[in-house]
């Protein structure tokens, strides 16, 4: 006997989709639409400038100096092998490594233990202290150049001590541009930083440098990584102080680049390839300590 056919399994009406309604925080397609075009133009005009530089140091002096093309009708490496030639750039390199390097080094310790002292503790005049180290910053430089070049000369004569046109002279120049900055940058990020944590390592057995060491350090790493960025960067491309309290021997990339501008020529091709390489060292540390400079401005910010 055949067997019968069962009863039809009953399929289940598949349920509508609810059409996705929008938040009113959500923005409308017409500002998505300009904030497209806005982000595009932006980043056009920013790459442009690159992009010349980058054609630039790729084409011969003739072409570079007759009428402008967008792209190189030849390509050449040349420039890249005449810059350390034309001018002593390598000298200029490691001058700005030492400079850049010893002002970083020494604004970031003495901002350590500033912003920890103002930060933790309760003493006559840490506002007007705080609010000192603040105002500095409402000056513009150059106001600061003549006294500084009188001081270094008078140090100088009185106890034997070179200055001016010296490293050091430079160090401590741009150490009194990045330093308020960065202690003031510290302060507010110690102060986000929780002082139950300086108790705990206070029970452990810790002293105040214990704690500042082993505690508040670690967890203000960010901070301390935009506060290095923060004062490298200010010292590795600074010109006018650079140009006054250096000589043929302390001169730096900054000032160095000059060079390629004779009475004669101007060497733009080997301008614009020694431009690329100088910046590469700035380049690269902000790439790979992004994350922490972002970090650190925006906790340092906001208590």
């Amino acid at each position: 006997m055949p067997d019968r056919p069962g009863p039809r399994a009953r399929t289940r009406p598949r349920p509508r989709r609810r059409p996705r309604h929008r938040s009113p925080l959500d923005p409308p397609p017409s500002f998505r639409a300009v904030r497209a075009v806005f982000l595009t133009l932006l980043t056009g005009f920013v790459l442009l400038p690159v992009h010349v530089m980058v054609t630039s140091s790729l084409k011969p002096l003739g072409e570079v100096s007759g009428r402008f093309r967008w792209f190189p009708g030849r390509l050449t490496v040349r420039p890249y092998l005449d810059i350390w030639h034309t001018v002593p750039l390598a000298e200029y390199f490691v001058n700005s490594l030492i400079v850049a390097g010893a002002a970083t080094v020494c604004s970031v310790v003495i901002a350590v233990f500033a912003a920890y002292a103002v930060s933790r503790y309760r003493f006559r005049g840490r506002r007007l202290f705080t609010v000192t180290v603040l105002s500095t910053q409402m000056f513009p430089g150059i106001l600061f150049l003549l006294p500084l070049f009188l001081i270094f000369v008078n140090i100088g004569n009185s106890t034997g001590v070179a200055l001016y046109g010296s490293r050091g002279g430079l160090i401590l120049t741009y150490l009194t541009f990045s330093l308020p900055f960065s202690v003031w940058m510290l302060i507010g990020y110690f102060d986000s930083v929780p002082r139950e944590l300086d108790e705990a390592a206070t029970v452990d057995g810790c002293g105040p440098l214990g704690a500042l060491f082993r505690v508040v350090i670690p967890a203000a790493v960010p901070g301390i990584v935009a506060v290095a960025v923060y004062a490298f960067m200010t010292a590795w491309g600074e010109v006018l102080f650079a140009s006054v309290m250096t000589n043929d021997t302390t001169r730096t990339l900054a000032v160095g680049l000059r060079g390629y501008s004779t009475q004669n020529d101007v060497y733009w091709n080997q301008i614009m390839a020694a431009s690329l390489v100088v910046s590469i060292p700035v380049v690269t540390g902000f790439l790979l300590l992004q994350r922490y400079l972002v970090a650190g401005l925006t906790a340092g910010a906001v208590k």
